[in-house]
């Protein structure tokens, strides 16, 4: 096990969890923490038996977004300087998308920023009831970063994305709900348990499946009707070969729930 100093990482079976871990700071994202995210990624990845991992911050929210600590040092700095730095700043944290199980993110108290940016990089969010949520950078003199400009316009669409980018508005859990951004609003003390609940029923199904899936929902976001199907006839015709789909297809005969060993 990795020993970290900005998150908490923990497997229980099927389920992990990814926790960043600077509450008195509301998980401000420093360049430490995105480095530990990245060995975060290769370590779940290396559990077999897991099958997805909940995104979640510690204290009163999930995050503020970009530690002030790294505006302030970049400040009057080179260009191509500043370009390097934030370009391996997003990509460390955008790391989270090549975790091969789905990524549940787990959003209470705010995601500002570059932390909404981060949950936008997981495949399910649910939010609190009273979570605020907002793509800020404008109003601290900031370009979007991170993917927002990309992350959000697949999340909302491009009218909405652009109306959230250009003021820097925040929004509440209820109109993220609307829009789309989250798929679940819940009270905050039931948050992490209905998590849970889907990370239950994500394990139920056929490990293979799920990571083809995962793949196709995270890179095709704007393909053509017939490159989608060319994707999907592709992983279908992986699916027929493995033992998984013959245990799904024995269980549904037999009338009994499936024991899939991910082969």
């Amino acid at each position: 096990m990795v020993s970290y100093q900005h998150i908490e990482v923990r497997v229980d079976g099927a389920i992990g969890e990814l926790r960043l871990n600077r509450p008195a700071d509301r998980n401000a994202m420093s360049p430490e923490m995105g480095e530990e995210i990245v060995q975060a990624v290769a370590e779940l990845n290396g559990h077999d038996e897991l099958r997805s991992v909940l995104i979640v911050g510690a204290g009163k929210c999930f995050s503020s977004g970009g530690d002030f600590a790294l505006l302030d040092r970049l400040a009057g700095s080179r260009p191509d300087d500043g370009r390097r730095t934030m370009r391996t700043f997003y990509g460390n944290y955008l790391a989270i998308r090549e975790l091969r199980v789905p990524t549940i993110a787990l959003i209470h108290g705010h995601a500002l920023g570059a932390g909404l940016c981060f949950a936008l990089g997981c495949d399910i969010r649910l939010a609190a009831e009273g979570t605020k949520v907002g793509m800020t950078f404008v109003r601290v003199g900031l370009h979007p970063g991170m993917g927002a400009t990309f992350l959000l316009s697949r999340a909302v669409g491009a009218a909405r994305a652009a109306e959230l980018l250009l003021t820097g508005r925040v929004i509440g859990a209820q109109q993220a709900l609307d829009m789309g951004l989250v798929s679940q609003v819940v009270p905050p003390a039931e948050l992490e348990a209905t998590g849970r609940v889907v990370a239950e029923e994500i394990a139920l199904c056929a490990p293979i499946a799920v990571a083809q899936l995962k793949a196709t929902l995270r890179d095709d976001g704007h393909r053509s009707l017939g490159e989608a199907l060319d994707r999907e006839a592709a992983c279908q015709a992986i699916d027929y070969a493995t033992a998984d789909m013959a245990e799904a297809i024995a269980a549904f005969r037999g009338k009994r729930p499936p024991a899939y060993q991910g082969k």
